[in-house]
């Protein structure tokens, strides 16, 4: 690739970081120095590098010691994994020094974990960020060797997204009806909306949104892996945000498949659920009470941003806020390949989630008011203990709050916008 070329990008990628105003968020960059930032697209990725190299900026640093690059831009279309080592020499020529390394979306190179696993035997720091869940994959691990720190980036969580809005939710704050109030219209924005970093202050948020679902699916699924059917991957991601909740099995996705006239063979629907996986579209959740091959086949899969799921859903408050418990157990504990911190329970009824390592159940109904839906929530959770160890039983519901006690203790009831508060 042209030096040129390669010069005057990383000339503008200096002038576009510093231009940006950064929140800030409750991720940090360690200070080892090397790390991997994954998650969806648009969940602020770009956003975490930009606001570490300002920290250095100001801590003194200057631009002779950071290279930035960002392989979405189209002029680095030709890029090749031979070009990385063009890019050291032309920050050498222009500064003459050795600098940290930020790479942006670098899964758009072929062969860019060798480069990696390169500098950080040569001692660099170095961070990189992906949209692509195969940079976790265990070839690439072996690859990197346990040299880089993994960093999952997720949309805003409700504490980012009330901070971002400027609303006080300190406990007393929330004491005053006037306050309370408020947290919960803006819980109720987030919990439709989502919490994508660019939506958040967006008065009309659906386009934007729409947008993004768009460049997920035509760019980090159909055309990353070369999909041509691409009604059937269309009908089959809305009936997995139609089952959101609900555990499915593959064989499952295929008789709701052909029901609507879009049947695919089992291995393509198996294929296919994994490309929604690799983009962070969809996130897994395994059964804790099933045999290892069934924990495998017989999942809850929910969508990595309300925003994004609430596209295909009409009037599923009670699906969303599910969607949106799920998103923060992820955000507490991490979502890696295997996922061996939450699960679901299911075996002649049904918990929503459990945390085996703080032996943790949680039960979402968006409200209790049903007197049969409460004694089947409620029921659940009285029933779990005598099968799994359980210190805290939580049962969250949209802005509902009481409890409970039975032979086992406390069933505490808690609005969700509150319990995320926490």
């Amino acid at each position: 690739m042209d030096k040129q070329l390669l010069k005057q990008i990383l000339r503008d990628n200096q002038q576009e970081v510093v231009r940006y105003m950064i929140e800030p968020r409750e991720l940090t960059i360690d200070d080892f120095p090397c790390g991997v930032l994954v998650g969806v697209r648009r969940s602020g990725k770009s956003y975490m590098l930009y606001h570490r190299i300002q920290q250095l900026l100001r801590e003194g640093k200057q631009w002779d010691e950071m290279l930035y690059l960002n392989f979405e831009d189209e002029r680095l279309e030709s890029f090749e994994a031979d070009d990385f080592n063009r890019l050291l020499e032309c920050h050498q020529e222009m500064y003459g020094k050795r600098p940290m390394l930020f790479l942006d979306e670098i899964q758009n190179i072929d062969h860019w974990e060798k480069f990696a696993r390169r500098m950080a035997d040569a001692n660099y720091t170095i961070y990189i960020t992906g949209s692509n869940a195969k940079m976790l994959s265990r070839e690439i691990n072996t690859t990197l060797g346990g040299r880089f720190l993994t960093c999952e980036v997720y949309p805003y969580s409700f504490s980012e997204y009330v901070n971002v809005h400027r609303l006080p939710v300190a406990e007393n704050d929330l004491l005053a009806t006037e306050g309370r109030s408020a947290a919960v219209r803006c819980f109720n924005e987030y919990l439709h909306d989502g919490g994508l970093p660019a939506s958040a202050l967006l008065p009309a948020k659906r386009n934007y949104l729409s947008s993004v679902y768009q460049k997920i699916y035509l760019g980090d699924i159909i055309a990353r892996n070369n999909i041509s059917n691409i009604a059937g991957i269309r009908i089959m991601i809305r009936k997995m945000a139609e089952s959101v909740c609900r555990p499915i099995s593959f064989n499952r996705i295929n008789n709701l498949m052909s029901s609507v006239g879009g049947k695919l063979s089992l291995a393509t629907n198996i294929k296919y659920v994994e490309h929604c996986e690799e983009a962070w579209l969809l996130l897994r959740l395994r059964n804790y009470a099933s045999c290892l091959a069934d924990k495998e086949s017989n999942c809850k899969y929910y969508f990595i941003d309300n925003g994004i799921l609430n596209l295909f859903l009409i009037d599923k408050d009670a699906m969303l806020l599910e969607n949106v418990v799920a998103l923060q157990l992820f955000r507490m504990y991490g979502h890696d390949a295997d996922n061996e911190r939450v699960y679901f329970y299911n075996e002649n009824y049904e918990v929503d989630f459990y945390v085996p390592e703080d032996e943790l159940a949680i039960q979402v109904c968006y409200s209790l008011h049903d007197e049969d839906t409460l004694d089947r929530e409620r029921g659940a959770l009285s029933k779990l203990p005598k099968r799994l160890p359980c210190r805290r039983r939580v049962l969250l519901t949209f802005d509902e709050e009481t409890s409970f006690t039975d032979e086992y203790g406390t069933i505490e009831v808690i609005p969700c916008w509150k319990w995320m508060l926490g």
